[in-house]
């Protein structure tokens, strides 16, 4: 699956412009394969109470079954399990946990839309990005700040951000 993916990716850098009008063939068999064998199978279970170690039990069946939903738009995501996690300073953070199928195709999308986007980037930007982390981009910062005149640095954080935004507006 990866030499599909890596076309798609080659084919995105190579025309910036290019519209892909379908990527849905993508998600198969073989990368939903690739993506349960990579999967982390000591992840909190969704709703459904399924394990990576169950749904791998009758794997083929399974992803045979999930392919032909997605084929046909049939699939329906399960509500996600919504847990509470306390914060330091005494106030909670909801978390959303996934059912494993809901998992699987998450990651396949994941996988499918970088090899679209992933070559319009450019290599300064960090966030929430493969093979890249708040350490690198602090290496970053720092050649810059060491190699170019600098006259102020400005740090920014916005207090809760997500939680003063519409979301209605949003939606």
């Amino acid at each position: 699956m990866g030499t599909k993916l890596e076309r798609i990716a080659e084919l995105s850098k190579e025309n910036p412009n290019m519209v892909f009008t379908s990527i849905g063939h993508l998600i198969n068999k073989e990368l939903l394969t690739d993506c349960h064998r990579k999967m982390d199978g000591d992840k909190a279970v969704g709703i459904d109470g399924i394990t990576k170690e169950e749904y791998g039990k009758n794997l083929d069946a399974n992803l045979d079954d999930l392919v032909t939903r997605l084929k046909r738009h049939s699939y329906k995501p399960k509500p996600a399990r919504r847990v509470e996690i306390p914060k330091d300073n005494g106030k909670t953070r909801p978390l959303s946990i996934y059912c494993y199928e809901d998992k699987l195709i998450q990651e396949a999308l994941k996988r499918v839309l970088e090899a679209v986007f992933e070559p319009h980037f450019y290599n300064e930007m960090m966030g929430f990005r493969p093979n890249r982390d708040c350490h690198m981009a602090l290496q970053l910062l720092n050649e810059y700040i060491e190699r170019n005149p600098t006259n102020w640095i400005l740090d920014a954080d916005i207090k809760s951000f997500f939680n003063h935004l519409d979301h209605e507006w949003i939606v």
